[in-house]
């Protein structure tokens, strides 16, 4: 990547804050980290309830 665009995405969010957190009973998460897990639990769902290509015409060659 060239400087100017690690430049850019360094302007979008800025870095010199404190983290935002979610406090739930003696759970203490960042909303980044907390994006990250549902994101990972999404793409986890899909993983399990997506039809691949390939998954019919094998039960049906195994049918006959």
């Amino acid at each position: 990547m060239p400087f100017f665009t690690l430049l850019f995405l360094g302007a979008l969010v800025p870095l010199d804050n404190l983290g935002h957190y979610v406090h739930w009973h003696f759970i203490d998460i960042s909303v980044a980290n907390l994006i990250v897990i549902g994101l990972m639990v999404l793409v986890f769902c899909v993983a399990l309830f997506a039809k691949f290509p390939g998954r019919s015409s094998r039960d049906e060659a195994e049918k006959k």
